[in-house]
């Protein structure tokens, strides 16, 4: 099942913010022990340096590289290396994204620019370089990423620009699964809920809570259903299914790994 063998997966933020799991880092380490060849990159060579290093201990196969997604030229030139070492692209994972607090009357409008290139324009950016080489192969998979708070508003916490660009991945997405869909290129949206990866500990216990990372986890547990956050490998085994030649027949679909958080609308 989920046989990724032959295939070379492009993941963007394939790092991860500190030390243990990261969506990125997850979802990369989860495809190439299916047998996908992993091109990752992130924004610090050294988190994705780290991913390819797990990778390798494992037996599989995967390149780092330091890419600034919101850039253009930057990411033509990382499809191009991809392809010049690999030969091709099978899988488009795009994960790069960060939220900055504010509403639309306290965020400056250099912050919201910058969320806009930041969570949107960098899954475009890909998805301009590596759709015409799906094209050009007959096929392909892409993954994008978006997040709870892009269906679901908490008013106690605002972040205009980030819930707009991550309600915006999911248009993004349904316009490309159905403009390419008689092509052979599926594309999915996968929403994370609340998760404990390191981006609490390392940023959201700073803006949010003081530095008391302990409570903060609490808090997010409880807001949860299941009574606990997931992590980052329930966000990578979405990812897999959907890029797996078992979902074949599934396009333009979102799945959300919440917990239930979206549902039970608390």
């Amino acid at each position: 099942m989920h046989d990724l063998t032959g295939k070379v997966a492009f993941i963007s933020g394939a790092g991860s913010v500190g030390e243990g799991w990261g969506n990125g880092k997850a979802t990369a380490v989860l495809l190439a022990r299916q047998g996908a060849t992993v091109y990752g990159t992130d924004i610090t060579l050294a988190a994705a340096e780290e991913t390819q290093r797990l990778i390798a201990a494992e037996g599989g196969t995967a390149h780092a590289a330091a890419v600034d997604m919101t850039k253009a030229a930057e990411v033509e030139a990382a499809v191009a290396d991809c392809l010049a070492r690999f030969g091709r692209i099978d899988i488009l994972i795009n994960n790069v994204g960060g939220s900055a607090p504010g509403d639309p009357v306290s965020m400056s409008e250099e912050v919201w620019d910058a969320q806009l290139d930041l969570n949107l324009k960098t899954a475009f950016l890909c998805c301009k370089h590596v759709i015409p080489v799906m094209e050009r192969q007959g096929g392909g998979a892409i993954v994008n990423l978006s997040s709870i708070a892009g269906v679901r508003i908490l008013p106690d916490r605002p972040h205009v620009a980030y819930t707009t660009t991550k309600l915006g991945i999911l248009g993004f997405s349904r316009s490309i699964a159905v403009t390419y869909a008689k092509k052979a290129i599926r594309c999915n949206t996968v929403i994370p809920g609340l998760m404990h990866t390191p981006l609490v500990e390392t940023r959201l216990a700073k803006q949010v809570a003081g530095g008391d990372a302990a409570a903060l986890i609490a808090s997010r547990n409880a807001q949860v259903p299941t009574g606990k956050m997931g992590d980052a490998w329930d966000v990578a085994q979405a990812v897999l299914f959907l890029v797996s030649d078992e979902a074949r027949y599934v396009t333009a679909a979102e799945i959300a790994v919440d917990g239930g958080l979206s549902a039970a609308g608390r």
